[in-house]
Protein backbone atom coordinates (compact mmCIF):
# COMPACT_ATOMS: atom_id res chain seq x y z
CA UNK A 1 0.00 0.00 0.00
CA UNK A 2 2.73 2.60 0.88
CA UNK A 3 4.81 1.60 -2.69
CA UNK A 4 1.23 2.60 -3.92
CA UNK A 5 0.43 5.88 -2.56
CA UNK A 6 4.21 7.09 -3.40
CA UNK A 7 3.87 6.16 -7.10
CA UNK A 8 0.17 7.87 -6.45
CA UNK A 9 1.56 11.19 -4.91
CA UNK A 10 4.73 11.06 -7.57
CA UNK A 11 2.34 10.90 -10.27
CA UNK A 12 0.53 13.97 -8.86
CA UNK A 13 3.45 15.75 -8.79
CA UNK A 14 5.05 14.88 -12.05
CA UNK A 15 1.56 16.12 -13.61
CA UNK A 16 1.87 19.41 -11.44
CA UNK A 17 5.25 19.84 -12.64
CA UNK A 18 3.83 19.37 -16.40
CA UNK A 19 1.09 21.79 -16.06
CA UNK A 20 3.05 24.56 -14.72
CA UNK A 21 6.04 23.90 -17.22
CA UNK A 22 3.26 23.87 -19.92
CA UNK A 23 0.82 27.07 -18.22
CA UNK A 24 3.02 29.88 -20.62
CA UNK A 25 2.46 30.22 -24.26
CA UNK A 26 4.46 27.64 -26.47
CA UNK A 27 5.00 25.78 -29.80
CA UNK A 28 3.11 22.37 -30.24
CA UNK A 29 6.37 21.20 -32.33
CA UNK A 30 9.35 22.93 -30.70
CA UNK A 31 12.05 21.68 -33.31
CA UNK A 32 11.50 22.81 -37.42
CA UNK A 33 13.79 21.36 -39.53
CA UNK A 34 15.95 23.97 -41.68
CA UNK A 35 14.95 25.11 -44.87
CA UNK A 36 11.46 23.09 -44.98
CA UNK A 37 8.21 24.98 -45.05
CA UNK A 38 6.24 23.65 -42.06
CA UNK A 39 2.83 24.80 -39.74
CA UNK A 40 3.84 26.90 -36.20
CA UNK A 41 1.50 25.59 -33.95
CA UNK A 42 0.91 28.22 -31.00
CA UNK A 43 -0.87 26.85 -28.10
CA UNK A 44 -2.33 28.90 -25.86
CA UNK A 45 -3.46 27.46 -23.04
CA UNK A 46 -5.26 30.40 -20.55
CA UNK A 47 -6.10 33.66 -20.37
CA UNK A 48 -4.83 36.49 -18.21
CA UNK A 49 -5.83 35.93 -14.72
CA UNK A 50 -9.09 34.28 -15.59
CA UNK A 51 -10.26 36.55 -18.37
CA UNK A 52 -10.93 35.73 -21.93
CA UNK A 53 -8.56 35.69 -24.70
CA UNK A 54 -9.20 38.28 -27.08
CA UNK A 55 -5.93 39.01 -29.12
CA UNK A 56 -2.84 36.95 -29.72
CA UNK A 57 -0.25 39.20 -31.42
CA UNK A 58 3.13 37.22 -32.32
CA UNK A 59 5.94 39.19 -33.47
CA UNK A 60 8.22 36.82 -35.97
CA UNK A 61 11.95 36.70 -35.53
CA UNK A 62 14.69 37.10 -38.84
CA UNK A 63 14.98 33.91 -40.23
CA UNK A 64 11.13 33.07 -40.28
CA UNK A 65 10.16 34.03 -43.63
CA UNK A 66 7.43 33.83 -46.42
CA UNK A 67 4.80 33.56 -43.29
CA UNK A 68 0.87 32.35 -44.29
CA UNK A 69 -1.12 32.62 -40.84
CA UNK A 70 -4.05 30.53 -40.87
CA UNK A 71 -7.26 32.77 -40.34
CA UNK A 72 -9.66 31.61 -37.44
CA UNK A 73 -13.39 31.43 -37.64
CA UNK A 74 -14.20 34.23 -35.57
CA UNK A 75 -11.15 36.52 -35.49
CA UNK A 76 -10.12 38.77 -37.50
CA UNK A 77 -6.55 38.62 -38.82
CA UNK A 78 -3.76 41.14 -39.36
CA UNK A 79 -0.73 40.84 -41.30
CA UNK A 80 1.67 43.64 -40.59
CA UNK A 81 4.44 43.77 -43.16
CA UNK A 82 8.16 44.86 -43.17
CA UNK A 83 12.13 44.45 -44.04
CA UNK A 84 13.74 41.45 -43.56
CA UNK A 85 17.48 42.31 -42.22
CA UNK A 86 18.87 39.89 -45.21
CA UNK A 87 17.55 38.62 -48.70
CA UNK A 88 16.16 35.18 -48.94
CA UNK A 89 15.22 33.37 -51.89
CA UNK A 90 11.65 32.15 -53.02
CA UNK A 91 12.17 29.50 -55.53
CA UNK A 92 14.71 32.02 -57.64
CA UNK A 93 12.73 35.19 -56.42
CA UNK A 94 14.75 37.36 -54.08
CA UNK A 95 12.85 38.42 -51.00
CA UNK A 96 13.41 41.57 -49.42
CA UNK A 97 10.06 42.12 -47.63
CA UNK A 98 7.48 40.19 -46.20
CA UNK A 99 5.14 39.21 -42.72
CA UNK A 100 6.99 41.03 -39.60
CA UNK A 101 4.28 40.51 -37.50
CA UNK A 102 1.11 38.34 -37.15
CA UNK A 103 -2.21 39.20 -34.96
CA UNK A 104 -5.19 37.36 -34.89
CA UNK A 105 -8.02 40.14 -33.26
CA UNK A 106 -11.57 40.34 -31.68
CA UNK A 107 -12.03 36.90 -30.77
CA UNK A 108 -13.15 35.27 -27.73
CA UNK A 109 -11.43 32.59 -26.03
CA UNK A 110 -12.35 31.61 -22.31
CA UNK A 111 -9.84 30.91 -19.65
CA UNK A 112 -11.82 27.48 -19.49
CA UNK A 113 -10.37 26.51 -23.01
CA UNK A 114 -7.08 26.62 -24.98
CA UNK A 115 -6.97 26.96 -28.62
CA UNK A 116 -4.13 27.04 -31.28
CA UNK A 117 -2.46 29.80 -33.83
CA UNK A 118 -1.29 28.34 -37.10
CA UNK A 119 1.81 30.37 -38.96
CA UNK A 120 2.97 28.54 -41.89
CA UNK A 121 6.84 29.46 -43.14
CA UNK A 122 10.17 28.68 -43.12
CA UNK A 123 13.19 28.94 -41.54
CA UNK A 124 15.60 29.86 -43.73
CA UNK A 125 19.75 31.49 -43.48
CA UNK A 126 19.63 30.30 -39.67
CA UNK A 127 22.54 28.09 -38.31
CA UNK A 128 21.30 24.59 -37.40
CA UNK A 129 21.63 23.88 -33.49
CA UNK A 130 20.22 27.93 -32.76
CA UNK A 131 16.74 28.90 -31.09
CA UNK A 132 14.37 31.29 -32.47
CA UNK A 133 12.02 33.54 -30.15
CA UNK A 134 8.65 34.15 -30.93
CA UNK A 135 7.31 36.88 -28.80
CA UNK A 136 4.04 37.30 -28.13
CA UNK A 137 1.48 39.59 -26.60
CA UNK A 138 -1.57 38.00 -25.29
CA UNK A 139 -4.62 40.55 -24.95
CA UNK A 140 -7.59 40.35 -22.58
CA UNK A 141 -9.65 42.89 -22.73
CA UNK A 142 -7.77 45.44 -21.20
CA UNK A 143 -5.33 42.79 -19.67
CA UNK A 144 -2.24 42.29 -21.15
CA UNK A 145 0.44 39.31 -20.63
CA UNK A 146 3.38 39.78 -22.39
CA UNK A 147 5.35 36.33 -22.97
CA UNK A 148 8.68 37.66 -24.38
CA UNK A 149 11.60 36.68 -21.96
CA UNK A 150 14.68 35.32 -23.92
CA UNK A 151 17.24 33.17 -21.20
CA UNK A 152 20.61 34.75 -21.69
CA UNK A 153 23.47 32.75 -23.16
CA UNK A 154 24.29 29.77 -20.98
CA UNK A 155 20.59 30.89 -18.94
CA UNK A 156 18.03 28.63 -17.98
CA UNK A 157 14.42 29.74 -20.13
CA UNK A 158 12.60 27.33 -17.22
CA UNK A 159 13.45 30.53 -14.68
CA UNK A 160 12.05 32.57 -16.32
CA UNK A 161 8.56 33.81 -15.78
CA UNK A 162 7.37 34.98 -19.17
CA UNK A 163 9.00 32.64 -21.40
CA UNK A 164 8.95 33.96 -25.36
CA UNK A 165 8.32 30.42 -27.55
CA UNK A 166 10.98 28.98 -28.82
CA UNK A 167 11.57 26.95 -32.08
CA UNK A 168 15.11 25.16 -32.05
CA UNK A 169 15.86 24.72 -35.82
CA UNK A 170 17.55 21.33 -36.73
CA UNK A 171 19.42 20.43 -39.71
CA UNK A 172 16.71 19.22 -42.54
CA UNK A 173 16.15 19.54 -46.48
CA UNK A 174 13.70 21.43 -48.34
CA UNK A 175 11.70 18.69 -49.73
CA UNK A 176 10.55 21.03 -52.95
CA UNK A 177 7.07 20.89 -51.46
CA UNK A 178 5.24 24.06 -52.66
CA UNK A 179 3.24 24.73 -49.83
CA UNK A 180 2.33 28.70 -50.93
CA UNK A 181 -1.03 28.15 -49.93
CA UNK A 182 -2.88 28.15 -46.32
CA UNK A 183 -6.18 28.54 -46.31
CA UNK A 184 -7.17 27.66 -49.77
CA UNK A 185 -5.22 30.91 -51.30
CA UNK A 186 -1.93 32.33 -51.21
CA UNK A 187 -1.32 34.57 -48.48
CA UNK A 188 -0.25 38.04 -50.35
CA UNK A 189 2.23 40.27 -48.54
CA UNK A 190 4.27 37.08 -46.88
CA UNK A 191 6.29 35.90 -49.36
CA UNK A 192 6.57 39.63 -51.00
CA UNK A 193 6.79 39.28 -54.18
CA UNK A 194 4.12 42.40 -54.89
CA UNK A 195 2.01 40.72 -53.30
CA UNK A 196 -0.78 42.05 -50.82
CA UNK A 197 -2.85 41.04 -48.39
CA UNK A 198 -5.62 40.89 -45.94
CA UNK A 199 -7.33 40.99 -42.80
CA UNK A 200 -10.43 38.75 -41.52
CA UNK A 201 -12.92 38.38 -39.65
CA UNK A 202 -10.86 36.20 -40.52
CA UNK A 203 -8.11 38.46 -41.76
CA UNK A 204 -5.20 37.50 -43.39
CA UNK A 205 -3.21 37.21 -46.79
CA UNK A 206 -2.97 36.21 -50.39
CA UNK A 207 -1.27 35.63 -53.58
CA UNK A 208 -1.30 38.81 -55.48
CA UNK A 209 0.67 36.93 -58.28
CA UNK A 210 -2.81 35.54 -59.06
CA UNK A 211 -4.93 38.60 -59.63
CA UNK A 212 -6.28 39.52 -63.42
CA UNK A 213 -8.62 37.44 -65.54
CA UNK A 214 -9.95 34.83 -63.54
CA UNK A 215 -8.75 31.46 -64.17
CA UNK A 216 -11.11 29.12 -66.17
CA UNK A 217 -13.56 27.17 -64.02
CA UNK A 218 -16.80 25.49 -64.71
CA UNK A 219 -19.29 25.67 -67.30
CA UNK A 220 -21.49 29.32 -66.97
CA UNK A 221 -24.37 29.69 -65.10
CA UNK A 222 -27.08 31.24 -66.48
CA UNK A 223 -29.93 31.93 -63.70
CA UNK A 224 -32.62 34.95 -64.99
CA UNK A 225 -30.60 38.01 -65.81
CA UNK A 226 -27.46 36.70 -63.80
CA UNK A 227 -24.31 34.92 -65.18
CA UNK A 228 -21.92 33.45 -63.69
CA UNK A 229 -18.65 32.13 -64.66
CA UNK A 230 -14.92 31.10 -64.23
CA UNK A 231 -15.42 28.87 -60.95
CA UNK A 232 -12.65 27.75 -59.21
CA UNK A 233 -11.44 26.95 -55.66
CA UNK A 234 -7.71 26.47 -54.70
CA UNK A 235 -6.15 23.26 -53.73
CA UNK A 236 -5.44 22.72 -50.09
CA UNK A 237 -2.95 21.53 -47.87
CA UNK A 238 -3.72 18.00 -45.75
CA UNK A 239 -5.03 18.80 -42.58
CA UNK A 240 -6.27 22.38 -43.66
CA UNK A 241 -10.01 23.62 -42.34
CA UNK A 242 -10.29 26.92 -44.03
CA UNK A 243 -10.07 27.05 -47.96
CA UNK A 244 -11.26 29.52 -50.95
CA UNK A 245 -13.38 29.94 -53.67
CA UNK A 246 -13.45 32.09 -56.72
CA UNK A 247 -16.28 33.20 -59.64
CA UNK A 248 -17.61 36.27 -61.83
CA UNK A 249 -20.78 36.97 -61.81
CA UNK A 250 -22.75 39.28 -64.59
CA UNK A 251 -25.79 41.01 -64.33
CA UNK A 252 -27.57 41.44 -67.55
CA UNK A 253 -30.73 42.88 -66.29
CA UNK A 254 -32.03 46.22 -65.65
CA UNK A 255 -32.33 45.85 -61.64
CA UNK A 256 -29.66 45.46 -59.06
CA UNK A 257 -29.38 42.35 -57.30
CA UNK A 258 -27.17 41.31 -54.41
CA UNK A 259 -25.12 38.13 -53.36
CA UNK A 260 -26.68 37.74 -49.99
CA UNK A 261 -24.87 34.28 -48.45
CA UNK A 262 -23.28 31.17 -49.96
CA UNK A 263 -23.35 27.35 -48.42
CA UNK A 264 -21.90 24.51 -49.16
CA UNK A 265 -22.13 20.75 -48.16
CA UNK A 266 -18.41 20.60 -47.76
CA UNK A 267 -17.89 23.08 -45.20
CA UNK A 268 -19.10 24.23 -41.28
CA UNK A 269 -19.81 27.47 -43.24
CA UNK A 270 -19.12 29.80 -46.01
CA UNK A 271 -18.33 33.65 -46.12
CA UNK A 272 -17.58 36.35 -48.16
CA UNK A 273 -14.69 37.71 -47.36
CA UNK A 274 -13.01 41.08 -49.11
CA UNK A 275 -9.01 42.06 -48.84
CA UNK A 276 -7.35 45.54 -48.34
CA UNK A 277 -4.23 46.87 -47.68
CA UNK A 278 -3.31 50.12 -46.14
CA UNK A 279 0.11 51.04 -44.55
CA UNK A 280 1.42 47.60 -45.18
CA UNK A 281 -1.29 46.01 -42.89
CA UNK A 282 -3.25 43.69 -45.17
CA UNK A 283 -6.43 43.03 -43.52
CA UNK A 284 -9.47 40.96 -44.71
CA UNK A 285 -13.18 41.29 -43.71
CA UNK A 286 -16.55 39.51 -44.01
CA UNK A 287 -18.91 41.15 -45.61
CA UNK A 288 -21.92 40.04 -43.09
CA UNK A 289 -24.79 41.51 -45.92
CA UNK A 290 -23.54 40.25 -48.62
CA UNK A 291 -22.31 42.15 -51.96
CA UNK A 292 -24.51 44.33 -54.33
CA UNK A 293 -24.48 43.64 -58.39
CA UNK A 294 -25.32 46.67 -60.15
CA UNK A 295 -27.09 46.44 -63.26
CA UNK A 296 -25.35 45.85 -66.40
CA UNK A 297 -22.57 45.70 -64.08
CA UNK A 298 -20.09 42.54 -63.17
CA UNK A 299 -18.83 41.42 -59.70
CA UNK A 300 -15.55 39.45 -59.75
CA UNK A 301 -14.53 37.04 -56.72
CA UNK A 302 -11.01 36.55 -56.99
CA UNK A 303 -7.57 35.73 -55.22
CA UNK A 304 -6.15 39.43 -53.63
CA UNK A 305 -9.42 41.05 -53.78
CA UNK A 306 -13.33 39.51 -53.25
CA UNK A 307 -13.34 35.69 -52.55
CA UNK A 308 -15.25 33.15 -50.43
CA UNK A 309 -14.16 31.69 -47.19
CA UNK A 310 -14.81 27.86 -46.42
CA UNK A 311 -14.77 27.34 -42.73
CA UNK A 312 -14.28 24.16 -41.08
CA UNK A 313 -13.93 22.19 -44.37
CA UNK A 314 -14.51 18.41 -43.35
CA UNK A 315 -11.75 17.12 -46.24
CA UNK A 316 -9.14 19.73 -47.62
CA UNK A 317 -9.86 20.46 -51.73
CA UNK A 318 -7.95 18.45 -54.06
CA UNK A 319 -6.96 19.63 -57.39
CA UNK A 320 -9.51 17.74 -59.89
CA UNK A 321 -12.53 17.74 -57.79
CA UNK A 322 -15.68 20.45 -57.44
CA UNK A 323 -16.89 21.88 -54.48
CA UNK A 324 -20.47 22.14 -54.74
CA UNK A 325 -21.90 25.61 -53.72
CA UNK A 326 -25.22 27.76 -53.69
CA UNK A 327 -25.33 31.21 -53.95
CA UNK A 328 -28.50 33.06 -52.31
CA UNK A 329 -28.99 36.42 -54.56
CA UNK A 330 -31.92 38.87 -53.13
CA UNK A 331 -33.90 38.78 -56.03
CA UNK A 332 -32.74 35.95 -58.46
CA UNK A 333 -32.82 33.02 -55.47
CA UNK A 334 -31.17 29.88 -55.33
CA UNK A 335 -28.14 29.15 -57.63
CA UNK A 336 -26.40 25.92 -57.73
CA UNK A 337 -22.94 26.32 -58.92
CA UNK A 338 -19.81 23.54 -59.37
CA UNK A 339 -16.40 25.02 -58.50
CA UNK A 340 -13.75 23.10 -59.88
CA UNK A 341 -10.47 22.54 -57.58
CA UNK A 342 -7.12 23.97 -59.16
CA UNK A 343 -3.79 23.96 -57.87
CA UNK A 344 -2.37 25.71 -54.60
CA UNK A 345 -1.15 28.48 -57.52
CA UNK A 346 -4.92 28.26 -59.05
CA UNK A 347 -3.73 27.32 -62.44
Amino acid sequence: MKTIKTFALAAVLSATAFAGAEAHVSFLDREVPLDTTFLATLQVPHGCDGKATTEVRVKLPEGFVFAKPQPKAGWELEVIKGDYQKTYDNHGDKVKTGAVEIRWKNGNLSDDFYDTFVIQGKVSDVEAGSSLAFPVTQLCGDAVTAWDQVATAGGDAHELKSPAPLLKVVAGEDHGHDHDDMAGMSMPGMDATGKAGMDTTGKAGMDMSAMGAASPGGDTVRAGDLEVSGAFAKAMLPGQPVGGGFFTVKNNGKTDDRLVSVSSPVAGEVQIHEMATKDNVMRMRQLKDGVAIAAGGTLKLEPGNLHLMFQKVKTPFKQGDTVPVTLTFEKTGKVDLALQVLSAQGK
